[in-house]
């Protein structure tokens, strides 16, 4: 990560739009190129962040996921503005539409091979050690090519081995915080999605803990 003077930074997000921002400033921008840039701010003085850069962290985790196979942003550079104390990645966005995006088309909520694909990439992912902590609907990327990949990849966890038991069913609580997405999964009694999972995951599981562990999101 390498130190961008406060000029230059503003150079490079000229006309850029905003995308997504709060309180504190600016958190994503689409340049006029077509790329993105994501900024960070250190939330706490004494933090991970301060060894870690979450910047670093999205290259690290973008590198490591293509090596497995699994489509993610293209990392340009990444970058620390201390005029502004932001960590900065610049990066090419994942080309296609995020599942939440497709399934707000009723054709698309319907479709049953796409809840079964969903099921067996996450049962992918777990078999190849990622925890990805926020796995939304809004996050998971059909691309062009009719493969799934992965965005916001900023807080993610891999292993070399297969995650156990107890961080997949941890993974799927991230599932149960959107309605929407909760109820796509849910058609059928979930059977299309876990079935699918099940089949395809490195564990053996009783359908009847994962089934329970999603469907008591309908008390939250």
């Amino acid at each position: 990560m390498r130190a961008l003077a406060y000029a230059d930074y503003q150079a490079l997000r000229s006309d850029a739009e905003v995308i997504e921002a709060d309180f504190f400033g600016d958190k994503v921008l689409r340049l006029t190129d077509g790329n993105f840039m994501k900024l960070f701010r250190r939330k706490r003085l004494i933090s991970s962040a301060a060894f870690f850069p979450y910047a670093k962290r999205f290259a690290s985790n973008a590198l490591t996921l293509r090596k497995r196979g699994i489509p993610c942003p293209h990392v340009l550079d990444t970058y620390r503005v201390a005029d502004i104390s932001r960590d900065v990645v610049h990066y090419q966005p994942l080309p296609g539409q995020t599942l939440r995006q497709l399934i707000a088309d009723p054709a698309h909520f319907q479709d049953a091979a796409l809840i079964t694909k969903f099921g067996r990439f996450v049962a992918e992912l777990h078999n190849q050690g990622i925890y990805f902590r926020s796995l939304h609907l809004g996050n998971v990327v059909m691309t062009p090519e009719n493969e799934l990949g992965l965005i916001d990849i900023a807080d993610m966890k891999i292993l070399r081995r297969p995650l156990r038991k107890s961080l997949c069913l941890r993974n799927f609580q991230h599932m149960r915080r959107y309605k929407h997405d909760h109820a796509w999964l849910l058609q059928k009694g979930g059977d299309l999605f876990f079935d699918s999972y099940i089949e395809h995951s490195a564990h053996q599981w009783k359908r009847q803990i994962l089934s329970e562990h999603l469907a008591s999101a309908k008390q939250a």
